[in-house]
């Protein structure tokens, strides 16, 4: 099975505001993009299991043109409370990256 590492050529994670976080994945072209954008394994489920977020909050929007698709989930605590550790949240996408995808 193909990660995520395999079929996107750049994957970004940053702070969407104080509450939110999005995760931008660049697929390497069309074919990777018509195939894995709305892979199930990148829903709601992932997000709560690999960052504590709310499944019923987590929002996914592809970008056909880009071949990207945007993930953006509530943070677990504001940004810059006593337990953050990734203020800007530009590390957390590196959980992604041996996601196996069907």
């Amino acid at each position: 099975m193909a990660t995520v590492k395999d079929v996107c050529r750049h994957i970004r994670s940053k702070n969407a505001g104080p509450f939110w976080v999005t995760v931008d994945l660049f697929f390497d072209g069309a074919e990777s993009f018509a195939k894995y954008a709305e892979s199930p394994t990148l829903g709601p489920a992932l997000f709560a299991e690999l960052y504590g977020a709310d499944a019923s909050l987590v929002k996914r929007f592809p970008v056909p043109d880009l071949h990207m698709v945007k993930i953006s989930y509530p943070r677990t605590s504001a940004q810059g409370g006593e337990v953050e550790r990734d203020m800007h949240c530009g590390q957390q996408f590196v959980r992604l990256l041996d996601i196996e995808l069907d």
